[in-house]
């Protein structure tokens, strides 16, 4: 390969790089502070609502806790987790229009396909908590991001904490 080609490749690299952009979820990443997955922003100019509309995303992000967070390799709710999880459920089972994707999410540690089935296993505990509250499995489905999504990128514990979560996605719609 002469020089011209590889300069070439390394432009085109560098060009695809730059396309990518690293906010597109809002403040913090995908799913950061109170965003829910969606980007928040700047509430008000996110269609996320008003903060102090009880039926607004925005109040369920702030309020009521849009994500649950995990113990290192562990895919079993917390005390803490629960407590969430129970306010999720009375707001969603009083707000039947929003549907969710529930996103399971893992730290950088550990292989990719590892840290996906661990993401799949917090997002199916988030569902079926949710499922033995009330709220309806038609209106919520899973996803994982194992490490791919993380809110902070670093080497430590206390940022690993952060990353290791299942967040609530509200949409409007009943199906998802």
């Amino acid at each position: 390969m002469t020089i011209l080609p590889k300069a070439l490749l390394v432009v085109a690299v560098l060009g695809l790089a730059a396309c990518n952009n690293p906010d597109r979820f809002g403040a913090g990443g995908a799913g950061g502070a109170g965003a829910g997955g969606i980007g928040a922003g700047g509430i008000g100019t996110t269609g996320l609502g008003d903060p102090n509309d009880p039926r607004s995303i925005a109040y369920f992000n702030q309020a009521v806790g849009d994500r649950v967070l995990f113990a290192v390799d562990q895919s079993t709710l917390s005390p803490e987790a629960r407590m969430v999880l129970q306010g999720q459920a009375q707001w969603l089972n009083s707000n039947p229009d929003y549907a969710i994707i529930i996103e399971g999410h893992a730290d950088e540690q550990g292989t990719r396909e590892y840290n996906l089935a661990l993401g799949a296993r917090r997002a199916s505990a988030v569902q079926d908590f949710l499922i033995s509250q009330g709220v309806s499995a038609t209106r919520m489905r899973t996803v994982s991001y194992g490490k791919e999504r993380p809110i902070e990128v670093c080497s430590t514990e206390a940022c690993y904490m952060k990353n290791r979560r299942a967040v609530t996605v509200l949409s409007t719609g009943a199906g998802v």
